[in-house]
């Protein structure tokens, strides 16, 4: 059983169930927007985990999940406002013993919440790029005015973007930005030196690479509309050596599937920006053709494939030639 969890309108988890059905594969979701309906009987013990996931009439024994794709939000934005406690509290509870579960089956998740959290904070996710020997620009962290400007003299050419998880919009700073730059005192705010260049969106799946090549003058490519610039993606190619280093940094951030943000330089250098653990994979696939959601699938798949294979091989059997009914 393939366990998706998040909510049925996100477009990745979307089309990672309609690769899973056109492979027949058995898949229970639980979908974020039906908490209210949603029971959790959750064991652990010695043996292993046992429990089962309630929808409505829909049931789903934990022991038979071998792999899960986590695309879940935040159970609070969620929630209508005007909903009760007594829901708010339950849906909490509940996403807090889903993470429980996820914490200790033995199912192949895409991906573990330990493995997402070197994307909380940036400067951390970068110094673990930068041993896989990947450039990473220069960068400061501050909430002090005087330090971003002494920076932007230093470098020049300088973007500004969120230090967390979060999304943000890559933005270049320019003097019309200095007269509010005080309000960085309030917000921690990573600055860093542009570098120029030709980015490259790299999905990791398990072995598997898909490599989109970016065209665009936009500060960020994601939002080029919004500077009123055109952005093209096309499928790219990496050099072997540069692909290698991608399936390496994402196993060791321990990522089964991630996208990688590169920017080949003039001078033929790769620098890596981020790592994304939970990739919006749908804008590149529906741009490039590329299957990237039949490749979390088949990664799902392989899970299940594996752990009927290692069962049947624990399995007793008959010794030969003993009689049988005797």
């Amino acid at each position: 059983m393939i366990l998706l969890w998040g909510v049925s309108s996100d477009g990745p988890l979307a089309a990672v169930q309609a690769a899973l059905a056109r492979r027949g594969a058995p898949v229970f979701h639980l979908d974020q927007r039906r908490a209210a309906e949603t029971v959790l009987d959750l064991r652990y013990d010695e043996t292993g985990v046992s429990g089962e996931l309630t929808i409505g009439a829909d049931r789903c024994t934990l022991a038979d999940v071998t792999g899960v794709y986590v695309r879940a939000y935040d159970t609070r934005a969620l929630l209508d406002a005007d909903a009760d406690v007594a829901l708010h509290e339950h849906a909490q509870n509940l996403e807090g013993a889903v993470q429980a579960f996820l914490d200790v089956t033995p199912a192949k998740l895409i991906n573990p919440a330990a493995a997402m959290a070197s994307n909380s904070s940036k400067p951390y996710q970068a110094a673990l790029i930068a041993r896989h020997g990947f450039l990473t620009p220069p960068t400061l962290v501050t909430t002090d005015p005087a330090a971003a400007v002494a920076f932007q003299a230093r470098h020049e050419a300088v973007i500004y973007k969120s230090v967390s998880g979060v999304r943000s919009i890559v933005s270049r700073l320019t003097d019309d930005h200095l007269d509010r730059l005080d309000d960085i005192a309030w917000c921690p705010t990573q600055f860093q030196a542009q570098v120029p260049g030709r980015d490259f969106r790299v999905h990791v799946v398990g072995e598997r690479l898909f490599t989109c090549e970016i065209a665009t003058e936009a500060d960020d490519y994601r939002y080029a509309h919004r500077q009123d610039l055109a952005v093209s993606i096309t499928e790219g190619h990496l050099p072997e050596e540069v692909a290698e280093r991608c399936r390496r940094l994402a196993a060791d951030l321990g990522l089964a599937f991630a996208g990688v943000d590169l920017r080949r330089t003039p001078q033929d250098e790769w620098c890596c920006f981020e790592v994304n653990p939970s990739p919006a994979f749908t804008y590149y696939e529906d741009l490039t053709g590329l299957p990237i959601a039949e490749a979390v699938a088949d990664l799902l798949i392989a899970q299940a494939e594996e752990r009927a294979a290692a069962s049947r091989a624990t399995k007793p059997t008959a010794a030969r030639g003993q009689a049988v009914g005797a």
